[in-house]
Order: structure tokens, then sequence, then C-alpha cells
């Protein structure tokens, strides 16, 4: 069955669907292939192996009555552990979180339940999903499967890390800050932030509120095939697939940038995919409006309030301060919150913007929308997710989050869709001479989603596509 690993949800659901394979033959394997796995990658941070198998075994029987549930009958899957799911904790990556139960399904795991998928696990992610490092003092620091002593990403890493494994049939992640990109490109699997206000996010933790916020937020498929993150965002949207002329598109791909890193394999790749696309499709180099300025903007709407909202939920009262916690965990090591939290709210502290300066800002997120649903209305944009592929544990931590205020070098790529509130679509475009996973991100006005879509499908028939990783299998134990 290791072959199961390799495929997709929608392959998984038609095999089940056509009775060549049973739900429980799928779910187990799955759940054997975790077991074997996360030891080495610590991608689950709590499972629910027993109730899958029950409910495997509970959609087998309906097959065998022709009750079948929906679009993903029977289909294992996995979601990032801040949707909230009943029965289970949402954690968080913080101790007092571990036993609170959840008494109801985020919306979108309600929809995906109802077309009858069947929850497996849920990923690892960084404590209160506040940074692009999966770490926290909970559940540990989550590995890159393609090499352990690298990042996974954040803040779906220990999603991001599952796939990669081929750990279930899709995922589920969130992004507000690159959070479903990065891992998706660290990990060298698909995965779709949608646009702003597509996808109800009601029952994701910690709740995000500020409006200016809200609009950044995104939540997608994370998996193997782009057709898989389409079939879920029409689940999460209840949309319907609709013819599009992808001639009708100029896409744009930019050339590198003079203050902005971009490694020479990343740069190789994009330079092989614009040739490609090139010779199919009307292409241009510019620049999309608003990009320069959208780092800055990022950052400083994430630091609205000083990230008070965010600093109340570090414990159940909210009596812990930032501060403190950050020297006391320098210190002894024996705080219960991981100092990269600890260090991201100081920062929020020192770049919250004023009132006046959050007026100029929101005056220009209003000019920004028109003049950027304008420029879409015919274009996608391809951009790269990160100036490299996956880094060393702790790297890019320190090139967002320094003092030296580097994002504005490393994160003009990834805010610009989260500032904009444009859906992205994450894909693999190959490997750097290391064997590390490369992909970029596919973006465009929201309502043309299934454009994004059409073009993922044709570079992943025309140039690469998800390869798992299977240094985990039974077979290729290292």
């Amino acid at each position: 069955m290791e072959k199961l690993l390799d495929l997709d949800a929608t392959e998984v659901a038609a095999l089940i669907k056509s009775g060549e394979m049973t739900s429980l033959q799928a779910t187990m394997t799955y759940i054997e292939h975790l077991k074997r796995a996360n030891g080495r990658i610590n991608c689950v941070t709590v499972d629910r192996y027993e109730a899958a198998r029950q409910e495997a075994i509970h959609a087998d029987m309906m097959q065998q009555n022709g009750e079948t549930k929906g679009r993903l009958h029977g289909v294992p899957i996995s979601v990032k552990d801040c949707f909230h799911v009943a029965g289970m904790p949402t954690t968080s990556g913080l101790a007092y979180r571990a036993e609170l139960i959840e008494q109801e399904d985020a919306a979108v795991v309600k929809l995906l339940r109802q077309e009858g998928a069947i929850i497996v696990a849920k990923t690892n992610t960084p404590a209160l999903c506040f940074c692009q490092e999966t770490n926290n003092k909970l559940h540990g620091r989550t590995n890159n499967p393609w090499d352990l002593t690298r990042s996974a990403g954040g803040s779906s890493g220990g999603e991001g890390a599952l796939m990669a494994v081929g750990g279930a049939a899709v995922g589920l992640g969130a992004d507000i800050g690159g959070s479903i990109r990065f891992p998706s490109h660290y990990n060298g699997i698909v995965g779709f932030k949608s646009g702003n206000a597509q996808v109800d996010d009601t029952g994701n933790y910690p709740q995000v509120s500020i409006p200016e916020q809200h609009r950044m937020l995104g939540i997608g498929a994370m998996g193997k095939s782009v057709r898989d993150a389409r079939l879920i965002h029409e689940i999460l949207t209840n949309g319907k697939r609709t013819f599009v002329d992808l001639d009708a598109y100029e896409v744009v791909i930019p050339e590198k940038q003079p203050d902005i890193p971009l490694g020479a394999d990343t740069e190789a790749l994009l330079h092989a995919l614009r040739d490609r696309i090139g010779a199919d499709f009307k292409i241009s180099r510019e620049l999309p409006p608003r990009f320069q300025e959208s780092a800055l903007y990022w950052q400083e709407l994430m630091s609205i309030d000083g990230a008070k909202h965010i600093q109340r939920l570090l414990s159940s009262n909210g009596s812990k301060k930032p501060l403190s916690e950050y020297i006391k965990e320098k210190l002894t090591g024996r705080s219960e919150i991981h100092s990269y939290l600890s260090w991201a709210l100081l920062g929020a502290g020192m770049f919250k913007p004023s009132e006046e300066r959050l007026s100029e800002i929101r005056a220009e997120l209003e000019l920004g929308d028109r003049e950027l649903s304008e420029y879409f209305s015919a274009r996608l944009l391809i951009l790269p997710v990160y100036h490299e592929p996956a880094q060393k544990h702790g790297k890019q931590y320190g090139e967002i989050f320094s003092i030296r205020k580097t994002f504005k070098q490393y994160m003009p790529y990834i805010a610009y869709a989260n500032v904009w509130g444009l859906p992205a679509l994450t894909l693999p475009i190959g490997q750097d001479s290391a064997g590390m996973p490369i992909g970029v991100q596919l973006i465009a006005a929201n309502g043309h989603e299934e454009a994004l879509f059409q073009l993922g499908e044709w570079i992943e028939e025309e140039i690469y596509r998800y390869k798992r990783c299977n240094m985990y299998d039974q077979t290729h134990q290292i």
C-alpha cells in the first residue's frame, strides 16, 4: 500500500468510490506511516488514530450500503493545529491549552467532514502561529523531511512536513504571513492561500478580529496536486469550476530586484520557468503596483495594538509578559513560552503604528485595492516564495524578526498577497543542487482562482510536479 502515499485526495476518493480500496485500508496505511515517520520529523501534535479507524469502518459500511457522503467520502486528511476539531484540543503550542477540549468543529472542518473526510491528525505550529519557524515549548520543533537539520517553515510547518512524506491524502492550512506558502516551498508541496474573506475562518485560533489583519488571512489546501487545491477551495467556498481562457491573461514574472536577495538556484529555475511560459503565453517582467511598500505595511499591520491581543493568550489568565518570559527562557530555558514568540511580541511593540500612521495605511489600502483590481483583471503574477530553499533551523527567523528591519529585504515576495488579500497558489518547480525543493507562488485577483489553478496544472504537466519524500517509508528507512 506504499503507493497510496503518493496519491492525491482526488485519486484516493476515486479508488474508495470504485471499491478498489477501502477507507480502512487507506486510513491504516497513513496511520502506520505517520507512526513511523513522526519520530524524526515531529509533525503531529494530537492524533485521532483510533477515532479515524472507527470512522473509516463506518465509511466502508456506508459505501457497501450505497450511502456515500460526499466528494471526500472515507478520505483521510490532516489539519493544522489552529483549527478547532470537536473532541480535540487546539493547543497552538501552549501547555495550558493542551487539556482544553473543543466542543465544535471550525467552519472549514465542518465542510470537509460533510464531504466525508476523516481527520487522522492535527499538525504542529509555532506558538500561537506567530512566526515562520515551527517550534514551540509544548510539542517541540518540526524538521524538514528532506533534511532534518532544516526548517519545515511555518506557521503550517507540521502540515507541510506531513504532506511532504505523504502522511495523509490532503491537508489544511492557514496563512496570514506566508504560513501556507513557506512550508509549501520548503517541503515541495502544493499549497493554496485563499483571498480576502473568501473562506469562513470561524474556529481558526487565534481568532483574527482586527479588520486590517483579517484581510490578510487565507485558508486552503496543502497537498500533492493543484486539482486537490481546487477541490478543497470549491468545498470551502461552495464554488463551482468555470471556464477560463488562459490566453486572455498576461503572465507577469518580474526580474530579480537589486534590493531583494534571490539565490542562484532559485533565480535559475525562475529564468527557465519564464522562458517556458513565454513560449506559450504573453509575459511581462514588470513589478506589480504597490510591491515595494507591501513588506512594511505587513509588518505594521501585524503590529497593530502592539499585538496585545496575542499577548493576552500567553496564559489562561493573560498575566504573562513577553519581556519577562523572553528573559526567563534565555536565562533558564524554563519558560513555557518559546523565545520565538516572546521576541516577536516585543518586536510588535516596537513596530506598533501610531493612529496617524494607521490612518495613512488604511487610506493607501483603499486606493491600492482599486488599483490592483484593475491591474489583475487580466494578469497573473508569478513570484518566488523566498530567496532560497529550506534553511537551517533558526536562520529564517533571524532574517524576518531582526531589529535591523531586514524583513524589508526578505518579506516582499510573501507580504504582497497578504497585504492585498490576494489568492496565491504555491507549487514546486524544481530542486536545488542539494535536492531541496524550490517553489513559486502564482497570484491573481479574487474571483480569478480558476486561472491560477489552470496555470498551476499547466506547470505540473509541462515543468514539474510534487515528488514525495520517501526516506521514511518502510522500505527506505534512513
